[in-house]
């Protein structure tokens, strides 16, 4: 979804499978993100305390709970979305169920927009955020990356994953674009608060006053694609498995395509408050089983993601 800050910006390789490599199970209707204040809980994931090997390692308030409240913006597949019968599906709630089978709880999901979801874990409207977050400094720190300013309590990650970012056009239109430096004197769709969103406003600067580019965020990241389907916009930058996921699948393949390569390749991390570190070091345990055990591989293989995998778990691994 997913978003998301200030690193060297270099040419990633894939975290993904190729476009065509994308898992698509039946007709999705992705839905739109919904409204921060809905309470809107999808349960992912369960697990009997007494057969889950990590249990133990919990705070004991979520382990008598017997639930991990997740903050996600539930509109960027395929890493989180919702199937036609408003089920919330995708490769970060597929990991949260097994996470839940080792920790012996239920991981719910509720919707919130994506630049939303760092305040509300602060304020313990969730327990943990998990939303194809990107793991960076700025997060860790709870630093604007846009103006250098303290906004908030830095945040801690586990990290899962790896993924970079990606400009797509409409399809056969691609408007001579084919890398971040194409951009000025062009309109750019994206989601509100992710590193698509910092890594236009850096080119921004770098614009002639007689080529500026315009950006355009959104609450979601269908909002963006929508905009860019009908014209209103250049391109939109997203993730790249959001951007592959779009391309296959928007208008049967025949909406948009990827243009230029990946750049800011970084880990993906589930953020949790500095001060829980016991819920922390519970859920690297458990991404650490998971991979141990095979799950892991399988998940990704199912949402087109191998290339993305990381062998083990680590806090804090984004620059």
């Amino acid at each position: 979804m997913t978003a998301r800050s200030t690193r060297r910006t270099t040419a990633a390789h894939s975290r993904l499978a190729a476009v065509g490599a994308i898992v698509v199970a039946g007709a999705l209707i992705l839905t739109g993100c919904g409204d921060q204040t809905k309470d809107k809980k999808e349960p992912s994931g369960s697990g009997s305390s007494n057969a889950a090997p990590l249990a133990d390692k919990l705070p004991a308030q979520i382990r008598e709970k017997g639930t991990i409240k997740v903050g996600s913006d539930i509109a960027y597949a395929p890493v989180e979305f919702k199937d036609k019968s408003g089920k919330v599906v995708g490769l970060d709630p597929d990991v949260a169920a097994a996470l839940g089978k080792q920790l012996g709880v239920t991981f719910e999901f509720e919707n919130g927009t994506f630049d939303a979801l760092l305040t509300g874990l602060r304020s313990n409207r969730y327990d943990i955020a998990m939303s194809a977050m990107t793991d960076n400094k700025s997060r860790q720190e709870g630093i604007d990356p846009s103006t250098g300013k303290k906004v908030g309590e830095g945040v801690d990650f586990v990290d899962y994953l790896t993924a970079g970012v990606s400009i797509y056009t409409r399809k056969g239109d691609t408007k001579g674009i084919n890398s971040w430096s194409d951009l000025c004197g062009k309109k750019i769709a994206l989601e509100r608060g992710t590193v698509s969103e910092d890594l236009a406003k850096s080119e921004a600067k770098k614009c002639p006053s007689s080529k500026k580019l315009t950006i355009e965020p959104f609450d979601d990241d269908q909002q963006a694609q929508t905009r860019l389907r009908s014209g209103g916009a250049d391109a939109v930058s997203s993730d790249f498995p959001v951007a592959a996921y779009a391309v296959k699948t928007s208008g049967g393949g025949n909406d948009f395509e990827v243009v230029g390569p990946q750049v800011q390749a970084a880990p993906y991390g589930i953020a949790v408050s500095k001060t829980n570190t016991q819920l922390r070091d519970a859920l690297q345990a458990a991404v650490d089983a998971i991979i141990k055990n095979g799950e892991y591989e399988k998940i990704l293989e199912k949402w087109g993601a191998q290339d993305g995998a990381v062998k083990e778990s680590v806090i804090n691994g984004g620059k």
